[in-house]
């Protein structure tokens, strides 16, 4: 083998050890459990993430648009170490805050969970293999969607399916944040999990 292929060699070997290191990642990797649904709640979630029109807020007077304006650039100087580009930084808010105030959680709690679940990391993969920013379970496509696995690495169907399965939780719980938290992360009745969510939301608010 030539100096050349051994170098080539080498670099591929990097590449494929850091594109694993990543995937790895985060050590809060969710690991929501199947469990049995009643019918009316799987359709009430199939419903919730068939709806494939664009994250395009709508507001109902000028007020409430200038206070998401100012959530937007709040939440984007916060954001610009994660996600430097200034656009996928815009088009990940806009869509985090429409996905969030969809399902009726504070946009704040959901980039809490995303900082804790995957560190904002679009192509974050964990042990168990829940996937994307909200370490959505793949199990979940066959649940109450199209089995599309893959989708979950798309941005908004990733926080789409998170937030309705968060919103979810915190139903079957009777509005307990801290149960749904454990349930959301597969690990309910312990605090590690809903303490650092809430935590971490607590630097996301306004």
């Amino acid at each position: 083998m030539t100096t050349a292929a051994v170098t080539t060699a080498a670099v591929k070997a990097v590449l494929i050890a850091l594109a694993c290191l990543a995937a790895s990642l985060p050590a809060w990797a969710g690991n929501q459990k199947e469990e049995a649904l009643a019918d009316s709640v799987r359709l009430a979630l199939s419903n919730a993430i068939k709806d494939a029109r664009p994250p395009t807020p709508v507001f109902r007077d000028e007020a409430a648009r200038q206070r998401f304006n100012q959530w937007l650039a709040t939440m984007s100087g916060r954001l610009k170490r994660k996600l430097p580009d200034e656009q996928l930084r815009t088009e990940f808010l806009t869509t985090a805050w429409y996905e969030a105030t969809r399902a009726g959680l504070d946009p704040g709690l959901v980039l809490g969970l995303i900082q804790v679940e995957s560190a904002y990391r679009k192509y974050a993969v964990s042990m168990v293999g829940a996937r994307g920013y909200m370490q959505v379970m793949p199990f979940w496509t066959g649940v109450i969607g199209d089995n599309n696995r893959r989708a979950l690495f798309d941005m908004q169907t990733n926080l789409r399916y998170g937030c309705a399965i968060l919103r979810m939780y915190i139903d079957m719980e009777a509005g307990s944040l801290y149960l749904a938290l454990g349930r959301y992360n597969g690990s309910r009745g312990r605090p590690e999990y809903p303490n650092a969510v809430l935590a971490a939301w607590k630097k996301w608010e306004m």
